[in-house]
């Protein structure tokens, strides 16, 4: 049986999500399982990037919520999706709320103490979000990373998950069409990653893209000359920059990640990791 993936969502710690589903795993021993565990999300923006991450992994979610607009958020995606989702908290306050005919409160973390960790992460997960793909190049210099990579290179997912780690991550992309922001060339060299990617795979993944879009899988962006056009170009921008490239076409996600990580230089940046 093939490995199973579990994305954990929770608004705050998701430590009653993770309980509930390592529990559950507990039953099956024979089932290899990776837990990916993504807390204090608030916000339909940040919850969509993770969704779309688990659509990608095909991964099963275990959550808590207790805003029920994020919750429903979830359950609707997956069962668009074919997802497999468990809702560990919502069933139970509908019982508390039928028992004492009281409204929750509607307050994520109530059962946690609020520490500078937990702002610290989501600060992160919101700037991860504002300046992904290039939305705003001042982004650049304030943040710890900054991710290069030409479409499809999975710079948003890779972000979101930098972020999870405390880190704040904005992302570029790079075309032979588009001019790079000033900048750019004003990062440290050692807080930037170039990601690339074989062209066959890139091609694969752009042809699944527009055929989600409901468009024709072959196009100028699915090409393999245009392709490699693209990635070449990426290739000597990294260079005359100097960056750490990484080849993410046989890496998952919590990979490139752990490389990214392994290889940045704390010194050098204002945000560091959070215990």
């Amino acid at each position: 049986m093939s490995p199973i993936t579990i994305f954990v969502i929770s608004d705050s710690s998701g430590e009653t999500a993770l309980t509930v589903a390592q529990t559950a795993v507990s039953q099956f021993p024979s089932v290899h399982v990776s837990y990916q565990r993504f807390p204090f999300i608030q916000t339909d923006s940040i919850l969509e990037g993770i969704l779309n991450l688990a659509k990608k992994q095909k991964a099963m979610l275990f959550h808590t919520l207790v805003n029920p607009q994020l919750s429903q958020h979830v359950r609707e995606f997956a069962q668009k999706n074919n997802l497999q989702h468990f809702d560990c908290i919502q069933p139970a306050m509908r019982v508390m709320e039928s028992a004492t005919g009281l409204k929750p409160e509607g307050v994520p973390g109530l059962v946690h103490n609020l520490t500078d960790t937990y702002f610290d992460r989501i600060a992160a997960m919101e700037f991860a979000v504002a300046y992904d793909d290039g939305k705003d190049p001042t982004g650049l210099l304030k943040a710890d990373i900054v991710i290069l990579g030409v479409s499809r290179t999975s710079k948003t997912p890779l972000s979101l998950f930098l972020a999870n780690r405390n880190l704040r991550v904005a992302n570029l992309p790079l075309s032979p069409k588009t001019q790079l922001p000033d900048q750019l060339w004003q990062v440290d060299p050692k807080r930037i990653f170039g990601l690339t990617n074989q062209p066959e795979i890139l091609r694969k993944i752009r042809q699944e893209r527009m055929i989600s879009y409901g468009l024709p899988a072959d196009s100028a962006y699915s090409d393999t000359s245009k392709i490699q056009e693209e990635l070449d170009y990426a290739q000597k921008i990294y260079k005359k920059i100097g960056c750490l490239v990484i080849d993410v076409s046989n890496k998952s996600i919590e990979e490139t990640a752990t490389l990214i990580m392994e290889s940045v230089d704390y010194d050098l940046i204002p945000h560091p990791l959070a215990d």
